[in-house]
């Protein structure tokens, strides 16, 4: 008979992709989880407070509902060593996983931050990793993509320090990694009700209907937005006709081709900006053609994911993960240029799309949670000693 155990699960960002990726296993597990959450904003001060927060949560409950726990799980955007440091004795002594979102080893810098990437939560990252491998749990990453450049930053970075201590560590987090990619809610994002009839833009064609691409990565400037909305520019100088959907969160400093691309693609424009509800979002997904990517960073996808899912079929660079997670399916890919980003779509707005909906949202049934979720119950036995 397969064990039960109860998780510690902390998040210190419980937002996005972070929350969606706790929420889901823990309905889709057989594990029991007692969850300790933080809002989705001001990332640093998180990484920097949450383990001491957490910690006091835990020294404030009875000794005996501490005793219950099995393990802990953590994103790693907790200090998982600081919090060792200052946890009650009951859970010092549990093993502990760290699951790897994003990291700020890889994670690219903006051009106006002049000072450089902040090395200290490089170090965070490293340590964390260390703790959970040192302490019989292990270190979960969302893409081999993801896992072998993490370790491969944090060999070079460690070769500037002036001292050869933590040589080691690579090496240890590397033997204690695992793969696991995040689940996806399928079935409610293929779902036949699609919400309310979306109006075509003005000055839509009525004989054949335009191309409508999909745009849902964050508003920030490692999805590369000038990319995308430079091929948006070229379609519409070659007469393409298209339908468009900016979805994604955005934050306090948005880049300024948003604003511009508002005013330039306002004939175009079907839904703009973040969906005020998850349903609303879904709905969006659901009404258009092709889902659209210009990354420079992607250590997953899970938007396009679950735009794949909604029948949204993918037009992706051909680097990051992508490859990895979607696999050698040439139809997915262009060359990773604004140019080739255009020539794919007039391509695609010429000859029509070269599957249905139903088969592009079977392309990524493995991601669904059921699958996800008993994949993660099984290498966290694996961990701890299940």
């Amino acid at each position: 008979m397969l064990r039960v155990m109860r998780v510690l699960a902390l998040n210190p960002y419980h937002g996005g992709s972070h929350a969606a990726f706790i929420d889901g296993w823990a309905t889709h597990s057989r594990h029991t989880f007692t969850t300790l959450t933080l809002p989705a904003h001001h990332w640093k001060w998180r990484m920097r407070h949450a383990a001491a927060t957490f910690a006091g949560e835990l020294n404030a409950k009875p000794p005996e509902t501490l005793e219950a726990l099995d393990a802990v799980w953590c994103t790693s955007m907790l200090d998982l060593a600081a919090f060792y440091g200052l946890a009650p004795a009951a859970v010092r002594g549990l093993p502990a996983v760290v699951y790897f979102h994003e990291n700020q080893l890889t994670y690219p810098t903006r051009q106006e931050d002049a000072g450089g990437r902040d090395q200290h939560f490089a170090i965070t990252h490293l340590t964390s990793a260390l703790a959970a491998a040192q302490r019989g749990g292990g270190v979960w990453w969302n893409s081999a993509f993801h896992r072998d450049g993490f370790l491969a930053a944090a060999r070079k970075l460690l070769k500037k320090m002036p001292g050869r201590e933590l040589d080691h560590a690579p090496d240890t987090i590397e033997s204690a990694s695992r793969v696991l990619h995040p689940g996806v809610d399928v079935e409610s994002l293929r779902s036949r009700h699609t919400g309310p009839e979306v109006p075509a833009p003005r000055g839509a064609g009525q004989e054949k209907k335009p191309l409508h691409v999909l745009w849902v990565a964050r508003w920030e400037h490692d999805k590369d937005p000038d990319a995308f909305f430079a091929a948006l520019k070229k379609l519409k100088k070659r007469g393409v006709p298209f339908r468009l959907s900016v979805v994604g969160e955005s934050f306090e400093r948005v880049p300024e081709c948003f604003t511009v691309a508002k005013k330039r693609f306002a004939d175009e424009i079907v839904h703009w900006g973040y969906q005020p509800t998850r349903e609303a979002y879904r709905a969006v997904l659901r009404g258009a053609d092709v889902v659209l990517s210009t990354a420079r960073h992607e250590f997953f996808g899970l938007a396009v994911v679950e735009a794949m899912a909604a029948g949204c079929f993918p037009v992706l660079p051909k680097r990051l993960a992508y490859p990895e997670v979607f696999g050698d399916r040439a139809e997915f890919f262009y060359d990773g240029t604004p140019d080739g980003l255009a020539g794919r779509l007039t391509e695609l707005a010429g000859r029509g799309l070269p599957m249905d909906r139903a088969a592009v949202s079977r392309g990524v049934e493995r991601y669904a949670w059921p699958s996800a979720a008993a994949a993660l119950d099984e290498a966290l036995d694996e961990a701890v000693g299940g």
